[in-house]
């Protein structure tokens, strides 16, 4: 008991040092300092009495190396695209953000992307996917998920294709432009996610969207 005490003191100790850490290490310490409570947890409930401690021990060590990897990488590359597409997408509404599973995601508005009932890409959404595509082509290792969304105007009939359409337009305008299409899995949600109220026009707008997620997955040497 007393050895696991002192090992959760000191990832409370760790976690208090993660102010001064960058974005990107703060959420490695964090999943590592949470796997490695999992972890000493789970060890001493698996364990006889009389090696608790020890137990415990190798839990946490277990639990910080799984807690620490992660899903995905989030690594210079990736804070590379990340600049170079807020670059690419000043002033044009575009959102690009790092998610809490280390993806780079961009939102990309009704404006510049689809009109209601239609999946062809628009010209102004072309300068910003032809940027993309540049980045993702120097940058091999990523994987993206493309995912078309509606507004609520007409029946889960239509608005379900038309989510998957404009995901596999947007697609077909980057293969071309040097992403390989084994790279893009496609997706489409229809009306289901909204991210506002679909009573008034503005909100339908801006739910009719596309959002591009970019990943570069976790592997051992990294």
């Amino acid at each position: 008991m007393k050895k696991t005490l002192i090992c959760l003191s000191t990832i409370t100790l760790f976690l208090g040092g993660c102010a001064s850490m960058d974005e990107t290490q703060r959420h490695t310490a964090t999943g590592a300092s949470i796997g490695a409570v999992a972890g000493a947890v789970l060890g001493m409930a698996t364990s006889s009495k009389s090696d608790r401690g020890k137990g415990a021990a190798i839990g946490a060590a277990t639990g910080a190396a799984l807690g620490g990897g992660g899903g995905y990488l989030w690594s210079k590359r990736m804070q590379e695209q990340k600049a170079t597409m807020e670059q690419a997408t000043q002033g044009t509404g575009v959102e690009v953000t790092q998610t809490g599973d280390n993806r780079l995601k961009l939102e990309i508005p009704s404006d510049i992307s689809f009109d209601t009932g239609r999946y062809d890409v628009k010209p102004s959404m072309r300068p910003v996917l032809d940027r993309l595509a540049s980045s993702l082509a120097q940058h091999a290792v990523t994987r993206v998920t493309i995912v078309g969304h509606t507004d609520s105007t007409g029946s889960d009939t239509v608005n379900n294709p038309l989510s998957v359409n404009r995901a596999a337009a947007v697609r077909d305008y980057m293969v071309p432009r040097g992403v390989a299409s084994q790279r893009i899995s496609i997706d489409g949600r229809g009306s289901r996610e909204p991210v506002a109220d679909n009573a008034s026009a503005e909100g339908r707008a801006v739910n009719r969207r596309v959002e591009i997620f970019i990943a570069e997955e976790a592997r051992s040497g990294n």
